[in-house]
Formats: C-alpha cells, structure tokens, sequence
C-alpha cells in the first residue's frame, strides 16, 4: 500500500524534517507524534493550548458585527482565538445574545503571520525612481511630484504598470513624504475636491475610519460613501419613512409571531444571530423563506416560496392585493384602521389632473380620465392655515366628523419655523381623517372618476396605462382622492360603482396585481400566495402587530430595488407592524450604522473645525469619474420603459440637472479650483456665493460633471483603508483599471452612438485613460486593491490596534484591544494618518498657507433646506424658470478657511466649533460645552498651536473616548438633553426615556472590561427604555413622534414630479432590466457559439464576508478554493459543463475565469458568482484575451436610477449615506461556456 502523499514532493520533504527536531516518534504517514513516558506524554497538549495573556478583541469586516473573541497570546505571538460568552443579558424570557462567532472569525488570526501580510510600505517601483531622481533634482517633494504627473510620458509609465507587480520596499519617512506632497500639489494645483478618500463603514471600527476622513476633511477633500455604493442602501426607506435602514435588533427576531426572510439567507450572512431565528420557532413563530435557489435558510424555514430572480415585487403586490381586498373592503379592522389613520399618509388627499394625452382622454366608456397629481397642502386652500408659516408643505386630510378640510399636526411644515413649536406631533386631536372617501357616496360633490395608473409588465417592458375607478370629490377648485383609494385602483381592488378595468377575482391574471397575475412572473403558486397572505393579516391582528420581514441583498440590488422594497413595505406598514416589537422590517445589512453616530459624525468629519463637510454619492462619483456614463446605449427615457418623463435626455443629463439644483453633490465641482474661486471673488470685491452665481450665470463658470473629460475636472487622489475597492466593490471593474487607472482592462462594451448621448454634457471623441495620478491603500493583506495601488502602507489587523465596534444589530458597544503591538513595520490607521498630517502640513508651509475654499453643499434632509421644493415642482435656474439662489435652487455655498499648516494641530485637537456652535444630529441641536470640559480633564489640553486650550485628541484611544461622550447612546445626559429639546417640537413627552441613565457616561474603558448596553437616544427611533429590544419607530409610534417626511406619517406616495413623471408615485412591479434592449446582450437562456446567456447574480458568500477570508487557508480549505460560479445542472447540460469544469463568463463588461460548481439546488437560467471573490488566489488566464480573470465585479457596471437622485424635497434630500443612487448589479446577463482547453495556465 503506497504511503499517504502530502501536497507534493517538496513540502512533502519540509514535513518530514521535522522529525529531526523533536524527541517524539514522527509516524510514517507524517500525521501524528507520539511521545512516551510520565507527564511527556502530553507536554505538547499542554504547552498547545498554554497562553501568557487573554486578550478581548473583535473583527472589524462589516458582518453581523458585535461578536467579542478572547485573543490568545504566548511569548508575543498570538496563538488561537475563542468566543466570548459574557455579553448583555437579553432578558430572562428569551435566548441570550451567545453564543457568537463563526469560523470565518475563528480564522483570523491566521492572517497576522499569512504570507500575504502587508509587513512594510511599498511603492510602484518606476514611480519610485522617478520620485526620487526628481527629488535629487529639485529639491523639494512637492516640485519633485508636479515634474512627475505634468510629464504626459512619465505619467503614462507609472500608471501602465499599476496590476503588475513592481511593488518595492520603501521607508515609511520617504512613503509618508511621497503621499503627503501629492496632496500638497493636488490641493495647490487643482483644489482639494480632486482628492477623495474610501473606506466603509464606519461602525466596524470607527477610530480607523475617522483617522483618514478627518485629515482628509481638514483639508477640503470629500470623502466617498459606502451604504448606497454597496447597494445595500434601500432608498425606500427614506422613501416611506424619512430614515435609512432604523430596524430591530437581531434580538428581537424573537418576539416576531411570523417571521419571512425575503432574500436574506440569514444563516449563512448572520451566522451568529440565527439562533433566534430557528429557537423563536418553539415558540409558534411560523418561519417562511423567499428565495429563488435552494439556499441555506431555506432548510430552516416552515415553507419555502420559490421566487423568480428579481420579481419580488409582483409576488408583494399580489400579497397586497389580497389584504387591501379581504381586510381593508370586505371587513373594517379597527386595528388596521386606527394605525393608518394615524401613522400612515393613507388618508391624505391627493389632487386628480385631467388627462390631455391623445387616445387617453376617451376610453371605452367615453368617460374624462385623470392622473394622481400632488398632495393638496394647506396653501392650496382658502382656509385660516393658508397664510400659516410653511403652508406649502402641511398636506391635508379630509376629517370624517365635519365633512371638512382638517390640517393634522405633524407634517413638515409644522418641523421648523416659531409657528411649529409644540404643534410637531402625532396627535390628531378631534380630527377623524377619512380613509376612503368611499364612505361619502352620498355627498352632493361625489364622483367616481377614473384614473390612468401604469403597468410595466408588458411583453417587451415597455409602459403601458389601465384605467380604474376611484371615489373623488371636489375641495375648492381640485378634484381629490385618498391615497389609500388610489392604493386600490393601483393594487385591482374593485369596490362597487367604480368605472375602470377591473380583475373578476383571484383567479384572473389578465391584470395587476391579483394571485393568479403574479404566478407567471414569480413563479409563485397562486394559491399558496393568497393562503400566505391571509396567515401575515390574521397574525398582525392576533398578535399587535408581531409580524416580520427580514429583507436582504436578494431583493436590495437589484436597479428596481426600492420599487420592490416599496411594494413589501406595504405589508408591513398597513397592517400595523411597523413600531412594534417583534414587528415591521428588519434588514440583513450588519455594521452600516454606527450607534454613537453624533459624536462619531462631529470628529470624522472635523465638523469642530470646519462645517460644511463634502460628502460624495460613490456610485455618481464613479459612473462620472469611470467615463461609465459614455457606454450608456440608451437615452434615460428607454431605461425607463418609455414613460416619457425624460425623453431626449441622457441619464448623465439628469444627474447634471440634480447637481446644479442642489439635489446630489458632486465632487469635483466646478471646472476651476475652489481655492481659486474664492481668490477670484476677493479680487473682484464680491462674496465667494455671490461670485460663483455670477459666474455661473454668465457661463464663465460651470459644474465639472458637465465636462468630465476635460484635465481640470479629474480625480487625481484616491485614498483607501479598510476597504477592497478594486477586489470587492467596484461596479463596472474593468471601466476603473481603463478610464482611471489607465492599465490592462476586458472592456469591450461600445460607446454611446451620437443619437444616445446627453445633450447638455460635452463629449469629446478621445477619452482619458488613467486620470488618477495617485492610488494609496492601507491594508494587512494583499488584495486586488494594494495591487493596483501605487503605494501600499502596511496596516495594523483588528487585534493590533484599540477601537470600537457597534452595530445597528445589537444594543451594545465593544472594543478592539491590541493582543501583539503592530508587527514588522505595520502601523495602525490613526498612526499612519497622524504621520501624512504632520508631514502635509510641514509642506504646507511654503506651498499653501492658509486660504480660502468655497465648498458646495447639496440641500440636506433634516434641516429646513428640505423645503427648497414645494410640491415636489422641478424648475432649473439653468433654464430660466427661476433664479439661482444657493440653498433654494442651487447647491449651498459656504466658505472655509483652512490653515494648512495647521492640519495636524487639528487632527489632533477638538475644535472650537463644539462649543460655539454645539453639535447637531437628525435636527436635534445639543449644548457639549460640559463635555468638552470633560474631555480637557481626561485627555489634557493642547499648548500651543492652532488647538491651544483644546482638548487632546492624540491617541486612538482619545478619539474613541471622544466618540462616546459626544453620543447620546452612550451619555445619557447628552441623551436626555437632546430628548428634552425635541419636546420643545413635538409638545409630547419624551426626555423619560433617557432619563433612567441620566447619569450613565459609557467610557472606552468600560468597553474594554465588557460589551455595554446603549442608552436610549434621539439619534435612534426606537427605544430600549426598561431593558427591552430595540425595534425602530417605537418612538414614533407610542409617543406620537412624527417620522421625517413630507406628512410626518410612512408614506405610500410620493409626489415629486420626477416620481409622477416614473411612474412609482405608488408602488408598483417594474420588472429587471432588459439587457437585451439596452446593451443587445443575448436574451436569457439564448444558446450560441459563446454559450448559454443566464442572469448573474452575485450574492454573500458562506466562506467568506465580502473579499475578507475569502483568501484565508482555513476559508480556502473549507470551501473549493479560488473562484467559483453555480450554475444549476440544466444549464450545464446544455453547454456541456461539468462540476468543477473551468468556465469562462463573458460579456460586454469583462471577463471571469472560474470553476463551475454544478448543483440541482440553483434554478434554471441563473448564476451565482459570490461575492466578493477576488483575482488572487487560482485566477487563471482567460482563453477570451490571454489575461488574468477578473473580480465578480467584471461583469458588471454602474447603472443610476432617475428617482434615486432627487433632492431638495422633504424626504427626498440628500444627507451622507441616507439617500442616493446605488451600486446596483443583479440585472446584468451574461454568456457562460466551458473552457476548450481545461489545462489552465497563470
């Protein structure tokens, strides 16, 4: 018998040494040692699990998050990690938090001593020996570094080689000079809006997140979003409820009575928290799951919903149907009834516009149609409150006591102004808003109308209208109905004496949206779907409102994602389950949200220096910046299914219209330095915002997003830390390696036809490759990023460093503690910041002083700027229908001045701004002059400098000690303050619920001894008051606080013109893209020459959490290892595919490498490529170019929704990661093959 082999001959020798170095009998297949005699026998056992200190410690990877780990360390080297087990009690009647952990943070600290730790800094060798002949030359870093990027050759060498290897050992004083002098030059040459900085998710670690974003503010440079780029930000949340993504704890899954998780595989994406999901079934929670594949929670589900990709919200309207008919037309619920009335904006009335279209006018009964058209607001009505402050935006009801207009407390309009103090509530006082005006069928001024509501579930996409009857009636000049009659016209709930085309039943699948219509498109049995309707209404009302869906990436990434986003919603919200414990929705995403998010806000941004921050949308940063928008082969109104809002427009068109109106910012700017302007205006005797609307005016000045190509309006720093841009998130990968980067790219994709392009954005025939002229990361390991990076700084891991660690999933607060200081010549993130602040600001000396910089500012959600566009109207200052005026119709423009010399004084001092000015979050103005003086105590005071008397913020401890005393989740007196000032508002009491830790100040000390509870805090909705589980909107609901929209309600309907213009003024099923239309991709299931064409789909991976551990040994052991597609056995037949065949997946985008897993458990005409699986472990070359694979990434692009960039309006503006376009990517197709030849070569 041959012995047992190892991996090959020559590890096979180098384990065969090792008996040569122990006492022990080695045996002769090499796999056990055997020691003999006394306590010997087991001294190896011993001296394995033996430690000299247990460290606690956490991993930062934007999980579930909030698992704490005892780190294990023996003579300096860390050893093995275990789970902790003494978290918060949740509560004697249910499970408790632990245990936590999953074997993808059990292996981490694999990665402290892995061959592919970053262990030194490193720099592209050829930019290297330019940068330091041309300091020889020069002198001076700063001159050194313009003779480099203003040498068109010198450039093109440096930036060709990025991908190539080439890295080389530098020192960190001569990295730290390179870097810093880049910044300097970029700043003096073009502005600091040309630098940008990226790194996600802050709530992970957010003392590392803030070391880089704080510099990078200081010096005027925007920082990138992460939530709307990763597409994990649902823009119906801010949509429905004013918020973004306030949902329950995982803790409290318990409490559900019916619990649905509708594309979130919780088992596999929260590993730790599925506990409750499968325990809270003992106690009669029925468990369903909605996903199209055989996946991971399915096998724990009750019954499993077999969905079609992407359809999710036609199997949500049909869902609809059935509840709108048989709870809310057949029978009154007076507990459905009484919620809507009260916390929804179903009994507002909307105004009807007559139809004028040819052939619409007229239909088959010859009767007049209308549209819906806009909320009917006080303002509108000869009524007392028309003259009233912000009457524009009080929208009205119809009271069912009097018959008459009543205008309830608690819409936008009451929010601000000295006319809304006490009035910003919930109560409704004697007012008995109207449902339905149904019910007033005999009033003289009744009519049944019928209006034109759209359909997109056309054989070829395109939009189409039906018309339906709705009770309406005339206040004053307008004819009016409710949106909850417009709800049944959209959903097909036919009620008596109503015109309109009508379904007979559940069975008639002719029209939207019955059972029977849904069952083709989801593949969702008709009659299954009707029983699962009724089962989610009778147990919200057996049980309060204890009903919840767990939404996840399955229904979130997709383009149309807050229409089906939007449809579940109404599930959720009509039947009452929002506000409760154990009900409404809960979301997948784990660490997006930081807990103590005010103080966080206030020092990351330098927010105690300089206010405004810039803040950029990524996806619109990109798809600008990646010359994306030049492959869009189709004009906006075609993306749209022909609706006719945006005919002859370009999608680019639309976002330079949102840019200049203020709605979405935009960094660069303007075409001329932002230093420069302000320079200008001072010449001219003129203020900075006064001269930039004259020069916008006159054309001399225009927005950069109108002439992207164009040198002077280019990125040309990017900044990366904890983050995997180019190996994890980058939509469109290849579009970044050939646009902005300028090296080897699969791209194939054809360019916009002149018939296609945007009318008002200038498109020259030659487009930039490699605009950036400096990629930096900071990483413990070698990614995809570092690869392309010109100069990689080797970073401390999770159990190297201090920090913290929260969630939105879990109600505590925990810490990172270093078990080993940094090893080799790492350093952590705060350190290696501090040092380019030092040096930058050295160079600034001579370079740049201190100057002025006009910084533009979208118009922000939660401040009175919301209120720019009354009734949603959209008129551009562009084309003359209104004046440019800064915060109203065009962005804000605000001055800084920044002493850049000074930049590190200020990175590492809070600034004076804290207490002249105080804190703001979600509206809610805070006094921290006692805070501050806290902190002089704790951490000292700085002596000297532009920080004298200021307190230290030196260490990364400071920060995070910083963090929680200028939170109110953590300080209850701050907490209890900010409560007591929105009782000024709202007239209803709230401060109690702090109060009971009126006295509790969280330190990072009290962090490192355990997880520690929360407080109650108006940052949040929901309340933990008494030790329950947190759950959002409980606030709103029991204490009668309005939620931050245009009614002060959740609302259904949406009236900005661009939402009317769409289409999705309702919900409504908007089918995924057809790439067959747009791009001319091969329809699905298509066969030819290059394979079979299937949907793709690149959902969470089980061994790995985003490109974190995807490379790890154990991960890679545990799994197949490298990069992989499922495809389901049907598909594979007809290509020819076997499991673990090489693949190759191309289309117009890029091209993959990959191994087929082959599996009956994935549906026919869909893949799977996981994210994030990057191109370094087993990436072969492609037979397609000759080239290295690409990342999940490379067959996708950055596509941007109209709607998704709609500012200035109530809840439709803008604020850091509320709102905003995403980096959505599941519509894409793509061709799949066998490789001919299966011998791969690297």
């Amino acid at each position: 018998m041959n012995a047992p082999r190892l991996d090959g001959p020559v590890s096979e020798a180098l384990v065969g040494t090792r008996r040569f170095f122990t006492r022990g009998e080695v045996s002769q297949d090499h796999r056990t040692l055997n020691l003999h005699g006394g306590r010997q026998g087991d001294s190896f056992y011993r001296d394995r699990w033996a430690h000299d200190k247990v460290v606690r410690s956490t991993h930062g990877v934007n999980c579930t998050g909030s698992c704490s780990w005892k780190v294990y360390v023996k003579d300096g080297i860390i050893t093995w990690e275990a789970q902790q087990t003494d978290y918060p009690s949740a509560g004697a009647d249910r499970p408790e938090y632990e245990p936590r952990g999953c074997p993808r943070g059990a292996a981490f600290s694999w990665y402290t001593y892995s061959p592919t730790r970053v262990r030194y800094p490193y720099v592209r060798g050829v930019l290297l020996e330019m940068f330091r002949a041309a300091k020889a030359e020069y002198g001076d870093p700063v001159v050194a570094w313009a003779s480099i990027v203003q040498d068109p050759e010198k450039a093109r060498r440096y930036k060709r080689a990025r991908g190539k290897g080439g890295l080389v050992r530098s020192t960190w004083d001569e990295v730290v000079e390179l870097v810093a002098a880049a910044h300097v030059y970029t700043v003096k040459r073009w502005g600091p809006d040309r630098i940008a900085g990226f790194s996600p998710i802050p709530a992970m670690s957010p003392v590392s997140y803030a070391s880089g974003a704080r510099f990078l503010e200081l010096i005027g440079a925007p920082m990138l979003s992460f939530y709307d780029w990763y597409a994990d930000l649902p823009n119906a949340s801010p949509q429905m409820f004013g918020d973004q993504t306030d949902v329950p704890e995982s803790g409290d899954w318990w409490d559900a009575g019916y619990l649905i998780m509708w594309g979130s595989n919780v088992p596999l994406t929260r590993t730790p928290d599925a506990h409750w999901m499968t325990e809270a079934r003992y106690r009669g929670q029925k468990v369903l799951a909605v996903a199209p594949d055989y996946a991971e929670n399915v096998k724990f589900a009750d019954e499993w919903v077999t969905c079609n990709p992407g359809t999710d919200g036609a199997l949500a309207m049909a869902m609809g149907h059935v509840i709108l008919k048989e709870y809310f037309v057949d029978q009154d619920v007076p507990f459905f009834v009484d919620y809507n009335r009260t916390y929804t904006d179903l009994p507002f009335l909307i105004t009807l516009d007559e139809v004028s279209d040819a052939g619409v006018t007229d239909g088959a009964t010859g009767a007049r149609a209308y549209r819906p058209g806009k909320n009917l607001v006080a303002g509108d009505l000869d009524i007392p409150e028309r003259t009233s402050e912000n009457a524009e935006f009080k929208p009205v009801v119809l009271d069912g006591r009097t018959d008459q207009v009543a205008v309830p407390n608690g819409s936008l309009g009451f929010r601000y102004g000295d006319e809304g103090w006490g009035k910003w509530n919930l109560d409704l006082g004697e007012i008995e808003p109207m449902l339905s005006l149904y019910a007033s069928r005999t009033s003289g001024d009744y009519e049944a109308v019928e209006v034109t509501l759209p359909r997109f579930d056309t054989a070829d996409g395109q939009v189409e209208l039906v018309r339906r009857g709705v009770p309406a009636r005339r206040v004053g000049e307008r004819l009016v109905t409710t949106v909850l009659d417009l709800m049944l016209a959209q959903y097909g709930v036919a009620r008596e004496g109503l015109p309109g085309e009508w379904p007979t039943g559940f069975d008639d699948a002719s029209t939207p949206a019955t059972p029977a219509w849904q069952e083709p498109i989801t593949g969702v049995p008709a009659q299954q779907l009707t029983r699962l309707a009724r089962e989610w209404a009778q147990n919200a009302i057996d049980t309060g409102g204890r009903g919840m869906i767990l939404l996840g990436a399955g229904t979130n990434h997709w383009y149309h994602s807050d229409q089906i986003y939007r449809a579940i919603l109404v599930l959720t919200t009509i039947t009452g389950t929002q506000g409760r414990n154990g009900g409404g929705w809960a979301h997948y995403v784990g660490q997006e949200k930081i807990r103590p998010i005010m103080g966080f806000q206030h020092m990351a941004f330098a927010l105690d220096w300089h206010r405004p921050p810039r803040h950029m949308n990524q996806t619109a940063y990109w798809y600008v910046n990646t010359s994306q928008y030049r492959y869009d082969t189709f004009t906006a109104d075609e993306i749209d299914a022909g609706t006719g809002v945006f005919a002859g427009k370009g999608v680019m068109d639309l976002l330079a219209q949102s840019v200049r109106l203020g709605w979405t910012p935009s960094y660069p700017t303007f075409n001329r330095s932002s230093l420069a302007l302000a320079d200008e205006a001072a010449a001219a005797g003129m203020e900075p915002a006064d001269y930039v609307v004259s020069q916008l005016k006159s054309g001399d000045l225009k927005f950069a997003v109108e002439d992207p190509e164009a040198e002077e309006n280019h990125p040309r720093i990017l900044s990366l830390w904890r983050a995997n841009l180019l190996g994890s998130s980058a939509k469109g990968n290849e579009y970044f390696l050939k646009h902005l980067l300028g090296t080897d790219n699969a791209v194939t994709a054809a360019q916009a036809p002149p018939e296609k392009r945007p009318e008002g954005i200038v498109w020259p025939d030659e487009v930039p490759e490699g605009k950036l002229d400096l990629l930096t990361t900071l990483d413990f390991r070698m990614t995809s990023s570092t690869l392309f990076s010109d100069v990689v700084l080797p970073a401390a891991t999770w159990y190297e460093k201090h920090d913290l660690n929260t969630t939105d999933m879990h109600p505590f607060v925990h810490s990172f503690n270093p078990a080993i200081s940094p090893p080799w010549q790492s350093k952590t993130d705060w350190d290696t910041w501090k040092a380019v602040a030092k040096k930058f600001s050295e160079l600034a000396v001579d370079h740049l002083g201190t100057r002025k910089d006009v910084v533009a500012k979208p118009l922000w959600h939660d401040t009175p700027e919301a209120m720019a566009t009354p009734h949603g109207i959209v008129k551009d200052w562009r084309t003359g229908e209104v004046e440019p005026v800064p915060g109203r119709t065009m962005p804000v423009l605000a001055v800084a001045e920044r002493d850049y010399s000074a930049v590190y004084d200020k990175m590492t001092s809070i600034g004076p701004l804290m207490e002249k000015v105080g804190m703001l979050t979600k509206g809610v103005p805070y006094d921290v002059k006692r805070e501050m003086d806290i902190l002089r105590r704790r951490n000292g005071v700085r002596h000297g400098g532009a920080g004298d008397g200021q307190p230290l913020m030196e260490t990364d401890i400071h920060v995070a000690d910083a963090f929680l005393h200028l939170s109110g989740v953590a300080n209850g007196h701050l907490s209890t303050l900010g409560f007591k000032n929105v009782e000024k508002r709202t007239g209803t009491t709230l401060h109690d619920l702090a109060a009971e830790h009126e006295g509790k100040q969280i330190t990072f000390a009290d962090t490192q001894v355990q997880p520690v509870p929360v407080i109650t805090s108006p940052e949040w909705s929901g309340s933990e008051s008494g030790g329950r589980r947190y759950s959002p909107f409980t606030i709103n609901i029991e204490r009668l606080k309005p939620f931050h929209t245009l009614t002060g309600r959740q609302q259904f309907y949406l009236d900005h013109d661009w939402m009317l213009g769409m289409g999705e003024a309702l919900p409504v099923y908007r089918p995924p893209l057809n790439m067959t239309m747009l791009f001319g991709e091969s329809e699905i299931g298509e066969l030819n020459e290059r394979g079979v064409s299937v949907r793709y789909l690149t959902p969470h991976n089980k061994w790995s959490i985003h490109s974190e551990y995807q490379d790890n040994l154990f991960m890679l052991s545990l799994s197949r290892g490298g990069q992989t597609i499922w495809m389901s056995d049907v598909d594979a037949e007809k290509v020819g595919i076997r499991d673990n065949d090489w693949v190759e997946a191309v289309n117009r985008n890029g091209v993959v490498a990959a191994r087929a897993i082959v599996s009956h458990r994935m549906p026919e005409g869909t893949v799977f490529m996981h994210h994030a699986q990057d191109r370094l472990i087993d990436v072969p070359l492609t037979e397609t170019n000759q080239r290295r694979g690409g990342i999940h990434n490379s067959l996708t692009r950055i596509l941007i929704k109209p709607s998704h960039i709609i500012g200035g309006y109530a809840q439709l503006a803008y604020f850091f990661n509320y709102i905003g376009p995403t980096g959505n990517n599941r519509d894409e197709v793509t061709m799949i093959r066998r490789r001919h030849n299966q011998d791969v070569t690297y």
